[in-house]
């Protein structure tokens, strides 16, 4: 749906076109991908209202609704700064849909605060990326109406944020250390090295290949680790 709709936007994006940072496609191309989803979806969706049950069909179906709100008129959030950034809170309903599926305990409140922010953060990453192509096809962000260097700032206030909840809620040294090195690393960015300059495609792709290869390691401690199962309050 996002492809579909920002197509415009994404032909002229230069770090667009890659397994990287996702396609770059022409309007013919994206013709059918609303019929490819559906074909996709639909039988998931019925087996697994199936296996489990109505509210399990309803979590789905608004996760649906909350794409389909972020990126089509006459809603489309996605241009309606800030709620682009906080609608991001859908990516935390994968993690309610496995909890429903499997019939597990639910996550503590903190641990869900944790990873809406963290959603809001990697989103905030992506707008100061493309603030060039969206100006050119009059799309609006966050980073579009408050600057580049204020995007930053913003994105290094919920990088404290959240490596203060590591820290002091779940006692996770090495996450909350990450995050601050990482805050550090931003910090050096808006006062020494780009500030308000945007990213050439070549250092796009760095920061983009050091950012998964930090996703993956992280997955690995939070499942061996499991501090995000126990706040301390």
């Amino acid at each position: 749906m996002n492809d579909f709709t920002d197509g415009k936007a994404d032909s002229l994006n230069p770090r667009k076109g890659n397994y990287l940072f996702g396609a770059k496609l022409s309007k013919e191309e994206l013709t059918n991908v609303p019929w490819h989803i559906c074909c996709v979806m639909v039988p998931f969706l019925a087996y697994f209202a199936y296996v489990g049950g109505v509210e399990l069909f309803i979590l789905l179906l608004f996760m649906i609704v909350i794409n389909i709100i972020y990126n089509y008129k006459p809603f489309r959030l996605k241009e309606r700064p800030p709620f682009e950034i906080l609608i991001q809170v859908g990516y935390v309903f994968t993690a309610l849909f496995s909890i429903q599926l499997n019939n597990l305990e639910m996550l503590p409140w903190q641990t869900m605060l944790y990873l809406t922010l963290f959603a809001f953060q990697a989103h905030i990453a992506g707008e100061i990326m493309d603030i060039e192509p969206d100006k050119l096809v009059g799309k609006k962000t966050t980073a579009v109406l408050i600057g580049r260097k204020n995007a930053k700032f913003l994105m290094l206030f919920l990088l404290l944020f959240e490596a203060y909840i590591l820290k002091f809620w779940f006692d996770d040294w090495v996450l909350s250390g990450f995050l601050a090195v990482f805050s550090l690393w931003l910090i050096l960015d808006i006062f020494v090295f780009f500030k308000d300059r945007p990213y050439s495609v070549t250092q796009m792709k760095i920061f983009g290949i050091a950012i998964n290869v930090s996703a993956i390691l992280s997955m690995i401690w939070v499942l061996y680790s499991g501090n995000l199962l126990h706040p301390n309050f």
